[in-house]
């Protein structure tokens, strides 16, 4: 997914390489985590799958069926298909409608039911997300709940339509910390019940061991490292995966001792980014290979790849 961005009013249009070169699949009832920091791609890629961003290039096939470059017309069984949790609880409810209005939205769109068979199955998602008694949720306006409950009617909105896949971008990143693992574990609970296929957006790695069975790494556009969640965090094979783990406040030394800080610096310019790995100029182990050429994916072990030219003898 690339973005034209003009530096003057008659200037040519440079794109901007938000996501480039990612290829996964995603099996059905599977849990993945895309990880990386701020301006790796990861919300652009969530928002590419779910087809609110149409790709500049490549393919998209989900049930075996090109949606890559379907108009928006073609698209409302896959828009039912799909959600999304979004990162700020109160920014994503419009807060000028009740609770079961906003739940019941999604239904009315896709001429779900009757008013009141809507109205069960409003009642029916607060139970699923543990908003009870309902009737003290469902008539409230947003204003009147806590981040936590919020977030929790956001999770509610998302699976109302039975969806097969679900994005959560950041979905406890504006938490208190005292209720992020509920929203994870809640979240994880449905997605086990339902089978539904979930891509869980983060930049914090610690909270991937509660939720998702493989975890994928960005950084710069690029995923760099995939493979099971126990075995990524147990033998984090990329410098920058690495540097990630080593972020994690650990109370065990001989953990923190484990990986190595990668030194201060920012990640290179989507817009014309530097050829070669991007990780290089922040990379202790980076050799001129590394800043010349870009590295393919190397399975180091089975079902655990890596772009990394440190591994190119050992795939």
């Amino acid at each position: 997914m690339w973005f034209e961005i003009r530096r003057g009013l008659f200037a040519e249009p440079i794109p901007l390489k938000a996501v480039d070169g990612v290829t996964f699949d995603l099996d059905v009832g599977e849990a993945v985590s895309v990880v990386g920091e701020s301006g790796s791609g990861k919300t652009t890629l969530g928002k590419t799958i779910l087809r609110l961003y149409k790709p500049t290039g490549g393919k998209l096939l989900f049930k075996g069926r090109d949606i890559t470059d379907l108009d928006e017309k073609d698209l409302m069984w896959y828009k039912r298909e799909t959600g999304l949790v979004q990162q700020d609880p109160y920014g994503a409810m419009p807060s000028f409608m009740t609770i079961s209005r906003i739940l019941e939205e999604p239904l009315i769109i896709h001429k779900v039911g009757d008013n009141e068979e809507r109205q069960e199955m409003v009642f029916k998602a607060l139970e699923e997300v543990k908003l009870t008694p309902v009737e003290d949720f469902a008539f409230k306006y947003p204003h009147m709940l806590s981040g936590g409950q919020l977030q929790r009617v956001a999770i509610a909105r998302a699976l109302i339509l039975k969806p097969s896949l679900v994005v959560a971008d950041e979905p406890v990143s504006m938490l208190d910390a005292s209720v992020r693992v509920e929203i994870l574990t809640l979240m994880r609970e449905l997605q086990e019940k339902r089978k539904i296929s979930f891509i869980y957006i983060t930049h914090d790695l610690s909270t991937t061991r509660y939720f998702s069975e493989k975890i994928f790494i960005m950084y710069a556009g690029h995923l760099i490292e995939r493979g099971s969640t126990k075995a990524l965090l147990r033998n984090p094979l990329h410098p920058y995966t690495r540097a990630l783990l080593a972020a994690i406040p650990d109370p065990d030394p001989e953990n923190r001792k484990r990986f190595r800080e990668v030194p201060a610096g920012e990640p290179p310019s989507l817009i014309n980014p530097p050829p070669g790995c991007r990780f290089a100029p922040r990379c202790p182990f980076a050799t001129e290979r590394c800043r010349r050429e870009v590295p393919p994916e190397f399975e180091v072990e089975p079902g655990h790849f890596v772009k990394c030219w440190l591994y190119a003898g050992l795939a």
